[in-house]
């Protein structure tokens, strides 16, 4: 998979989008349960909650996260290819988007796409949910206070 070194259009499906709707640089985990998912860990890691996804950050983002906006591009969907991860998409030519949307309201963002946003103090107390049964994303973790691919 040396081509994806080179130039890209990156795209995700509306499904995996609430992993995006987030500042840039911002750090996060993102987990939610999968078909095969033992009840249990989405009680021990997000507490029972209602949400399809749950949303960890620091407590350094949550100002920015509050006051943020982003653009969200609406793609064609031909010319993409799958990358089989996370509703991941590439498109090695340009790609000219059908509609630009700016989001102001990134917390009303996730709630929409039925995220519930959590602040903690260090996302590394959630290394241990890569060990669960739940599906977890890690977004821009060399970020994050205290992570270290090592530990």
């Amino acid at each position: 998979m040396e081509w994806l070194n080179g130039p890209l259009v990156w795209a995700i499906d509306a499904w995996h989008q609430p992993l995006y709707l987030f500042p840039r640089d911002c750090p996060r985990i993102v987990v939610w349960p999968l078909e095969s998912s033992a009840p249990g860990d989405w009680a021990e890691w997000c507490g029972g909650s209602a949400a399809r996804m749950m949303a960890f950050v620091e407590t350094e983002w949550a100002e920015t996260i509050g006051g943020g906006a982003i653009y969200r591009y609406r793609l064609p969907d031909s010319g993409f290819r799958s990358l089989d991860d996370a509703g991941m998409w590439v498109s090695a030519t340009t790609v000219d988007p059908l509609a630009v949307e700016r989001i102001d309201d990134l917390p009303a963002g996730l709630r929409a796409q039925g995220v519930e946003l959590r602040v903690v103090h260090d996302l590394g107390m959630l290394r241990g949910v890569w060990s669960s049964t739940l599906h977890a994303s890690g977004i821009r973790l060399r970020n994050a206070r205290t992570w270290s691919p090592e530990a």
